[in-house]
């Protein structure tokens, strides 16, 4: 007897490429073990995940109308004045959802901090490492409005491990909760693979516009005093792969994940945002990094922070960072070897009944 495969929509939010990415190993999983995933997002993260999964359905979804500030001071105000904008997108997005939930008889959704991708007949995950939300003095409005949004789900998956020693500290983890929270452990598109060292170091850059730019602005300029092999990824999918050659520097604008896989490998150190999809990678491959986190962004800075405080990895400031402060990563222990495997059958339980 054929077994009939079920429909499963994956919709990352498109806010940096992390969301994204981080979906990837999920939709590759969900293959294997006889589902047909249904991918739904908007902008750069739809078009990154084209690239991976040309073969599979794409639908897109209203943007959340996120931007990025060009002073760090003013970030959580533009994200304040875009707000109505976002809580549209969410209400729309739930709609459509609903539509598509009869279209393409869906058997189950996750949504990577998409919060309004969710339907009550229908088991819904939502995937998030920050069930607190940082946000300086409205933290708690912040966080209570997530968790608000995080009820509305089946589940929710973090990307971590409930252990004292864990990698998303306050932001992962609340004293009193009453969400369905289940602790997924390390999701990461790329695997550790041993490599002869290219590179002695990699630039990885992400994050939404304009930081992203203002930053491989500052570091092409600091870069000019680095002698060393250089690779530099500035994280912006385009219709085209390029790659340019700059003395000892290779810059492309954008890579595959199996490409990054093998990149990243090849690199001694690494230069990179502290957003939380990088950290996971990082820990996957297990490699020392250097953290810039975007200005304004309280989440990374505080990761950032926090993995200096723990004697794991060193952070400067953007308008700080100098080529010569990448000796401190010799000072730091890096991230510790994770071995648990994620269990992908038990997670997809979820959608296996009629």
């Amino acid at each position: 007897m054929k077994t009939i495969k079920k429909n499963i929509l994956v919709a990352p939010l498109n806010w940096g490429l992390g969301h994204a990415t981080r979906c990837i190993p999920i939709i590759r999983e969900l293959e294997k073990n006889n589902f047909i995933p249904i991918i739904a997002s908007d902008g750069n993260a739809l078009a990154l995940l084209k690239k991976e999964f040309p073969h599979l359905l794409h639908l897109e979804l209203p943007s959340y109308h996120i931007e990025y500030a060009k002073k760090a001071e003013n970030f959580k105000w533009k994200l304040i004045k875009n707000s109505p904008k976002t809580i549209a997108a969410i209400l729309s997005e739930k709609k459509i959802v609903k539509k598509w939930c009869k279209e393409f008889g869906l058997s189950g959704i996750i949504s990577d901090n998409r919060l309004g991708v969710y339907n009550k007949k229908v088991p819904s995950v939502i995937i998030t490492h920050q069930l607190t939300v940082l946000s300086g003095k409205t933290t708690w409005i912040s966080s209570k409005m997530h968790q608000f949004f995080i009820k509305n789900f089946t589940e929710c998956w973090v990307p971590d491990f409930d252990k004292n020693f864990n990698f998303s500290g306050k932001l992962g983890h609340l004293k009193d909760s009453d969400l369905n929270i289940h602790y997924i452990g390390i999701l990461s598109r790329l695997k550790k693979k041993e490599l002869p060292i290219k590179y002695d170091l990699m630039v990885l850059l992400s994050g939404p516009e304009p930081q992203r730019s203002l930053l491989e602005d500052k570091l092409f300029d600091e870069l000019r005093k680095f002698d060393k092999k250089v690779i530099f990824i500035k994280g912006i999918v385009e219709k085209e792969q390029k790659k340019e050659q700059l003395k000892n520097i290779t810059i492309y604008n954008f890579m595959t994940s199996a490409e990054l896989e093998v990149a990243i490998n090849e690199s001694e150190k690494i230069l990179c945002r502290s957003g939380y999809t990088t950290i996971m990678d990082l820990i996957q491959l297990e490699k020392k990094a250097f953290f810039i986190p975007t200005p304004g962004q309280f989440e990374q800075e505080y990761l950032a922070k926090n993995f200096k405080r723990s004697g794991i990895l060193p952070y400067s400031k953007q308008a700080n960072f100098k080529m010569e402060q990448l000796k401190e990563i010799e000072l730091y222990k890096g991230f510790p070897i994770v071995l648990e495997p994620m269990d992908w059958k038990k997670l997809f339980i979820l959608f296996e009944s009629e």
